[in-house]
């Protein structure tokens, strides 16, 4: 996995994305005190429920990994 140049802008970027996406849903309302990393599991996994991105093997998820896909994903939005 190779990180990308501006990983931790586009996590930022992620998460804010994310969370317009799942409160739009009606599915998700976060809370200030959820932690960065609770958001990330939630966000990658609704995303990959509602297939828009590709899921990592159940084996070799990690936070790590998440966060790479969602940065992936971020990159790609506007």
């Amino acid at each position: 996995m190779k990180k990308l140049k501006n990983e931790k802008e586009l996590i930022k970027k992620a998460i804010a994305e994310g969370v317009k996406y799942g409160e739009a849903r009606g599915v998700v309302e976060f809370e200030p005190t959820d932690s960065a990393n609770e958001k990330i599991e939630y966000i990658y996994r609704l995303l990959v429920h509602d297939k828009v991105i590709q899921p990592v093997p159940e084996d070799q998820i990690s936070q790590q990994t998440m966060r790479h896909k969602l940065a992936i994903w971020a990159s790609k939005q506007k």
